[in-house]
């Protein structure tokens, strides 16, 4: 067949004229101008029962094809197998055979999902009466290009996928389950580009997992924080889900797994540090302040008591270097700053911790020392002659105690054993979950949430960061000092604990940790001092 791309009869090769009856005008004319008609009167599917049938669309389905048609950025929240990509099949067939010189990227967690969702687009597009498709000119796995100009690019969500490339409609599938450093580059390389245009598109779709970046964008959607249109989808709005099928599919799985995969709720992965309800009810709020990756949520008090908690990365890009200040003056305590950075040198570290501390009331400073974080703490104390440094000395089987620096064995910053981790998570959990503590920072709740129990400890899940969760965890520990209350004139065990019966013990084990009582203190190789350049204008 001359007519034919690549000898396949269902799709028409560059160049084909086609002469029009007076009803195909008319129904091209309508086709452009309604999805909708375009969808229900000409696009087929292959059902896996009843083979190829025409794409009967639900209401919910018709409702999210013109929430996408008529708005530029949608975020969409939907259950597990309910038709959306049903839905995704037919906007973006009739987007690409509409529009001229249009450049569309299908974007998922997983290259196969985004190229699996192409090929739907494809099948769906060899269905086509031949007078309403395009010619080919690219007809690949992962990408094809009509006769109009306009292509459709699918492959995984990565911070290179669209980088470079000038996009009109990015959809992006799945984005709850894109790993959140990745979903920060990605935002970062191709939010500006699409922003900048009148007419570009942005489409989310997904089912919630967890109180992740997904759930900050739904949040400053639903909150009008953002330019995105929230579009909700409910589990009882798919034809055959009812109460029955409810129990049902919770007998088969779990109450938890149906909260999350069909009722949509955003919770926190199991087994967390701290509970989910609690989670689910820290708000988070924008920085009044932010530079560099540093977040600032309220003023500086005069006379205001402030902690910062530290912790050390390496700075090549792995873990974060990270702190928190927090402001101590009352409880509850509140999380006024913090900052975070993968890539920050640990020769600047110092300089930063140290015009921030000074900043903040000449802050009193914790650092974790484990691995390079001892190199910060003398840095910060001999050559930066910062003597608002806590202090810890080792008292035999009762551990390290902050103190005011006499004696052996004393050292600038805390070690993380596994005393100091049981002692600082059993007293942030119940900071946390007794409202205690005030915490309104995205990223701090997102590790929070991703906190969770493994083996005989707590650290992140698998693809998360518990930098900032570390120093709120060291936090705790040290307010469980004793020179902790003498240095902010506030009794922690009178007034934080004086709604309960008993004073925690701190030889009680809490759930989740088992203590030898054999010291753990890891061994550091100690770290040449150098010499600094100042940072200039952190607060300019």
């Amino acid at each position: 067949m001359s007519d034919a791309y690549l000898s396949n009869p269902n799709l028409k090769k560059v160049g084909v004229n086609i002469e029009f009856t007076q009803d195909q005008i008319q129904d091209y004319v309508k086709c452009a101008k309604d999805p909708i008609y375009f969808i229900k009167k000409f696009v087929k599917i292959v059902h896996v029962d009843h083979g190829l049938i025409p794409l009967d669309l639900y209401e919910y389905q018709e409702r999210m094809i013109n929430t996408f048609n008529e708005n530029r950025f949608v975020i969409t929240k939907m259950p597990r197998q309910s038709g959306k990509s049903t839905a995704v099949v037919g906007f973006i067939l009739h987007y690409l055979l509409f529009n001229s010189e249009k450049n569309i990227a299908v974007l998922a967690n997983k290259a196969e999902l985004a190229r699996e969702l192409l090929d739907r687009i494809k099948k769906a597009y060899e269905h086509l009466p031949l007078w309403l498709q395009q010619g080919i000119l690219t007809w690949n796995k992962g990408s094809i290009e009509v006769e109009n100009g306009s292509k459709i690019l699918a492959t995984s969500t990565t911070g290179s996928a669209a980088r470079g490339q000038s996009f009109s409609l990015v959809f992006l599938d799945e984005f709850a389950f894109v790993q959140h450093n990745i979903a920060d580059e990605f935002f970062k390389s191709v939010y500006p580009t699409i922003s900048s245009g009148t007419e570009t598109k942005m489409i989310i779709v997904s089912t919630p997992k967890g109180m992740n970046h997904f759930y900050k964008m739904w949040v400053e959607a639903e909150e009008e924080r953002s330019n995105f249109i929230p579009l909700a989808v409910n589990w009882w709005e798919t034809p055959g889900r009812d109460d029955d099928w409810k129990v049902q599919q919770i007998a088969n799985t779990s109450e938890e797994s149906f909260d999350q995969e069909f009722a949509c709720n955003f919770l926190g992965t199991s087994n967390t540090l701290i509970n989910a309800n609690t989670l689910r009810n820290l708000a988070f709020v924008r920085p009044m302040f932010q530079k560099q990756g540093f977040d600032q949520y309220e003023e500086i008090q005069q006379g205001h008591e402030y902690v910062i908690v530290v912790d050390t990365a390496r700075g090549v890009g792995g873990d974060y270097s990270a702190f928190v200040v927090i402001d101590v003056s009352d409880i509850p305590y509140r999380v006024v700053a913090k900052y975070r950075d993968k890539n920050i040198s640990p020769l600047i570290y110092p300089e930063l911790i140290y015009n921030v501390a000074n900043n903040f009331n000449k802050a009193f400073v914790l650092v974790e020392i484990n691995d390079i974080g001892e190199q910060i703490s003398n840095i910060l104390y001999r050559d930066l002659e910062y003597e608002n440094l806590f202090i810890t000395a080792m008292k035999g089987r009762a551990g390290q105690r902050i103190g005011a620096g006499f004696g052996k064995n004393t050292q600038f910053g805390v070690r993380t054993t596994k005393q100091v981790k049981r002692i600082g998570c059993s007293t942030l959990k119940d900071l946390v979950e007794d409202q205690k503590i005030v915490i309104e920072d995205f990223d701090v709740i997102e590790e929070l949430s991703n906190f969770i129990s493994k083996k005989d400890s707590y650290e992140a899940d698998e693809g998360h960061h518990d930098d900032l969760a570390m120093c709120l965890v060291l936090f705790g520990w040290l307010i469980r000092q004793e020179y902790f209350k003498d240095l902010t004139n506030s009794d922690i065990r009178q007034k934080y604990l004086a709604d309960k019966e008993e004073l925690l013990d701190e030889e009680m084990l809490p759930f989740g940790f088992y203590d030898d009582g054999i010291d753990d203190t890891p061994q550091v190789e100690r770290v040449d001092h150098y010499s600094l350049e100042d940072l200039r204008g952190f607060y300019d």
